[in-house]
């Protein structure tokens, strides 16, 4: 017999009654009435070397019949890492139909990040954690506000020669930053005609200890090339996933070309679910309107 709303919302609240005694003060109900909660995991309690942050959303269909929704956050898990770990998760759910599979997945995050430490992997860089400094009260690290001069984004022919080492540098301009629950997000704009422009602008930008030191910095390019009549363009989540994605589909819906938008997120240790994918769009268009 399916099992009904009242007995799978009892499951529900069993589970996070022992989860949050389990893990103490690495469980933090972030939104009661939503059912998110974010629960932080390292490789040992000591000092530990690698952290993450597991956010979920019980959605009303759990554990019988719908997955949780669930979000990792760790600036250095990205590319391979992310999708190894995703998939580890994915096949504990359908091994344990029908279970409650927190637990699970936060020992199953335990144990990859004990194989990590373990490993000879590089300690991450300790700046980028994701929990930031709370004593950060957000302004000291901003870069001056510039406003763009509207003929400074030409549209310019597409130049295909990668090979000018010596490719000049554009211009590269700071948006309006916006500040929500501690976290900041800036965007940083430069009119781009090759890939090679996109590189140096990037190398230029993490030139700068406070966008270096930023938890995340997003990114998206469109160049259109002109004798071809097509568009080369790419995106980065920098961890922050899915972010690139919706920064390039913004660009494409404001039909932008040979611009380069940088969204750099400071995170402040609160985490802010969906908005802030509305700030990082936010940043970008406000900068591309300018």
């Amino acid at each position: 017999m399916a099992a009904s709303d009242t007995e799978r919302a009892q499951q529900q609240i069993d589970e996070i009654e022992a989860l949050s005694s389990i893990y103490g003060d690495d469980w933090c109900v972030v939104d009661e009435d939503e059912k998110i909660y974010c629960i932080k995991i390292s490789d040992c309690l000591d000092q530990p070397k690698w952290t993450l942050c597991l956010q979920v959303i019980l959605p009303p269909g759990y554990p019988t019949a719908e997955p949780p929704i669930y979000q990792l956050n760790a600036p250095w898990l990205r590319g391979q890492d992310y999708t190894d770990l995703a998939n580890s998760l994915e096949e504990i759910y359908v091994q344990n139909l029908g279970e409650s599979i927190l637990y699970l997945w936060v020992e199953k995050i335990r144990e990859v990040l004990v194989e990590k430490a373990q490993s000879s992997d590089p300690e991450p860089d300790i700046k980028k954690t994701t929990e930031e400094v709370d004593e950060d009260d957000g302004d000291d690290f901003l870069l001056d506000y510039q406003p763009i001069q509207e003929d400074q984004i030409k549209v310019l022919n597409c130049m295909t020669s990668e090979s000018q080492e010596d490719e000049e540098l554009p211009p590269i301009h700071h948006g309006n930053p916006i500040t929500d629950r501690r976290s900041t997000f800036q965007a940083h704009l430069a009119p781009v005609v090759t890939t090679r422009q996109v590189k140096r602008v990037l190398e230029k930008l993490y030139e700068n200890k406070k966008i270096a030191s930023a938890t995340h910095n997003i990114y998206a390019y469109r160049i259109y090339c002109e004798d071809k009549q097509t568009f080369l363009q790419d995106c980065e989540d920098d961890g922050e996933t899915a972010a690139g994605g919706r920064l390039l589909h913004l660009m494409q819906i404001l039909n932008v070309r040979n611009v380069l938008v940088v969204v750099s997120r400071w995170y402040g240790g609160i985490l802010l679910g969906p908005d802030r994918f509305k700030h990082i769009n936010n940043c970008a268009r406000n900068v591309l309107v300018e």
